[in-house]
């Protein structure tokens, strides 16, 4: 049994333990209003390009459509970009999405696919690197930004682009966790390439009017694809940021929690034991008194 020096020193360690935690649980709710802000503020611009992308991909088929939105036709090749966080102590925020992403990869390779990895945050390329390190094509680091903006997304969308290109990849998906709110971060796919048409995006009201574009529907395609990817893995990436903030704060304040009462059991049992060695020291005194 633990002296009641050691026992003292193990309370005092979850104590400062406990300083820890309850300090990155004010950090991580400090960090999220903002955070939350930045990923509802981005969702009405993406789903805005989807529904414009949507109403002009209604007006283009065959073989005039861009290979971004028709594809190459095939699926044998598969390209996997999974976006985790850098650090941990987030709970099972990193874990999920790696599990999500790592369940479609095995269905994948099951099915004869070849599949190529982007890793967006330290977690998921420590993740995945001991499963698949030869299809980990590259890796991007998050901290390396101080703030997650259209810098960030960007070359992450170009090494797609390239990849797509070069006739690497058939089909693009993207795994991250979507925020819903404090207590909940949902991993999701969502498919960048080919484009996923939106049908349920309003039509727009022409007011029975005829319209020609300059350039075509084509040419416009062409270029508002490419923006489109980075717009939505900008999306993706604030929804990410603030999912892991969400996710910590939460780990944290359960984890203040248990220390608090790890420490009152501590403090029980070091009472406990404390008085049974004093009573018992009387007990020697006493029996040594009638000796006498």
């Amino acid at each position: 049994m633990a002296s009641l020096k050691e026992m003292r020193n193990r309370i005092g360690s979850v104590k400062s333990t406990q300083k820890i935690t309850k300090a990155l649980n004010m950090v991580a709710a400090a960090k999220l209003k903002r955070a939350q802000d930045q990923a509802e503020s981005a969702r009405p611009y993406a789903k805005k390009m989807a529904a414009v992308i949507a109403n002009l991909a209604a007006g283009v088929s065959g073989d005039n459509a861009p290979r971004l939105l028709a594809g190459t036709g095939s699926d044998k090749k598969h390209l996997v970009v999974v976006a985790t966080g850098d650090k941990g102590l987030a709970g099972g925020f990193n874990s999920n999405v790696i599990r999500a992403a790592r369940e479609r990869i095995n269905t994948l390779i099951a099915n004869g696919k070849d599949v190529r990895i982007i890793a967006v945050g330290r977690k998921v390329r420590d993740g995945l690197t001991r499963l698949y390190g030869d299809k980990l094509i590259r890796t991007f680091e998050l901290s390396d930004h101080k703030v997650i903006g259209m810098a960030t997304a960007e070359p992450i969308a170009d090494l797609i682009a390239q990849e797509f290109e070069a006739g690497n990849a058939d089909v693009v998906t993207l795994f991250y966790s979507r925020f819903q709110s404090v207590i909940s971060q949902v991993p999701t796919p969502k498919q960048l390439v080919p484009a996923v048409v939106d049908g349920d995006a309003p039509p727009v009201d022409l007011n029975g009017a005829v319209y020609e574009y300059e350039p075509s529907e084509e040419e416009i395609l062409e270029t508002l694809l490419p923006r489109n990817i980075k717009t939505q893995i900008l999306a993706v990436l604030l929804e990410n940021q603030a999912s892991f903030f969400g996710a910590q704060m939460g780990a944290m304040d359960n984890a203040t929690r248990n220390a608090g009462d790890l420490i009152s059991a501590l403090t029980l049992q070091y009472n406990r034991k404390r008085q049974a060695q004093i009573t018992t020291e009387l007990i020697e005194i006493i029996a040594g008194a009638e000796a006498l």
